[in-house]
Parts: C-alpha cells; sequence; structure tokens
C-alpha cells in the first residue's frame, strides 16, 4: 500500500500536464489524504444544493474558482479550502499535482494537488458544503463499486463512469471528480520510486 512518500515520490516523477490558458474558467482543488485505520483515505465533499449551481449536491473535493487576487492556482485550492471545510492546507504535507483536466460539458480547466494530512482534522463546513467525509483507498479501487450510471446534469440525463461510494444516502462520484480520482489511482499504479 503507498504511503506519503511514494505518493510525492510518483508524482514528482512525471511532469503535470498543464492545458494552455484558454477561455475556460480556471478551478483548482485539493486532493487530501490521511492515514486511515487500515490503509489511506481521500477527503470528499458533497456540496451544499443551490438553484443554478451546476454541482448542486455533486460529491467533489474542496476547491473552485481561481481568482484574479489568486497568487496561483495552488494558492487558489488552499484558499478555496480554508474556506470550505476550515482546512489549512499551508499546515499539510503537499505531495504533487495532477494533469489538468477539462469539463465535458462547461468550461472550465480543473487543476488538482494533492495533500497529507497527519494530524487528526476536522472539517468545519461553510453554506457551499453540505458533508465532508472520508473514503478509504480501497473502496475507490474495488471493481464491483464501479459502475455507468444515469445523472442529471444541466437539465440533461447522461450516462457516465462512477464509483458508488460506501457511505448511505450519499450520490456516486461521477464527472470530473471521477476523472481526477481514476487518474490519481493510476499514478499509484506506476512504479513506486526507490530509496536510496
Amino acid at each position: 500500500m503507498a504511503n506519503f512518500d511514494d505518493i510525492q515520490c510518483a508524482l514528482a516523477n512525471r511532469e503535470p500536464g498543464i492545458l494552455p490558458a484558454d477561455r475556460r474558467r480556471l478551478a483548482a482543488v485539493a486532493l487530501i489524504l490521511r492515514k486511515g485505520t487500515v490503509g489511506l483515505e481521500i477527503l470528499f465533499i458533497e456540496r451544499a444544493r443551490h438553484a443554478g449551481d451546476p454541482w448542486s449536491g455533486d460529491l467533489g473535493f474542496p476547491g473552485g474558482k481561481v481568482e484574479a487576487e489568486d497568487a496561483d492556482p495552488r494558492f487558489a485550492a488552499e484558499r478555496e479550502t480554508r474556506e470550505e471545510i476550515g482546512l489549512d492546507l499551508r499546515c499539510a504535507r503537499y505531495l504533487g499535482r495532477l494533469d489538468e483536466i477539462v469539463g465535458a460539458t462547461l468550461p472550465v480547466r480543473v487543476t488538482c494537488f494533492v495533500y497529507g494530512v497527519v494530524e487528526e482534522v476536522e472539517p468545519h463546513l461553510n453554506e457551499e458544503v453540505h458533508d465532508a467525509f472520508w473514503v478509504r483507498l480501497a473502496d475507490l479501487v474495488d471493481p464491483g463499486r464501479h459502475v455507468e450510471v444515469p445523472v442529471r446534469f444541466t437539465g440533461k440525463i447522461l450516462r457516465r463512469p462512477a464509483i458508488r461510494l460506501p457511505q448511505p444516502g450519499i450520490p456516486v462520484l461521477w464527472g470530473l471528480t471521477y476523472r481526477l480520482v481514476t487518474q490519481f489511482l493510476k499514478v499509484l499504479n506506476e512504479p513506486i520510486c526507490s530509496g536510496p
């Protein structure tokens, strides 16, 4: 099972794909890991339901739009994480960055930064977040949880790949966050760096 050192090394050994700037809105998110009782876990949020918000009620990572006053996308991911769940990632271990992805339907580019937290963290949710919870990596790689489901997005029903998480009563993990999770899992399957 991978640890923070392995993940940092795997991410450092690859150049993250950064897309050229274009008219798409740039967003930055944080994939946050912790050492659980039986392996690594990832923090997910369930977005609050708001009329007119295309991601209303969906699962995701803390994050949001990169604002003009943000020093860079990583700063934006850390700022948004503080605002949404009260977690200061400046105290966490920065592990690396995933490839940028673009929205399949909406004009957005998303960049994802990976962090490891060692201390127990208790999220303090703002009005944008309905819930926050940890999911074991073992559940994310379980092939029995990988499905294709109909999802409603911008008034349309689409069939999309998804992961059914073990928490009862929550939506499936699909869309941009699903794509970031599967990208992260592929990085974990790459050869682990050898020590000195």
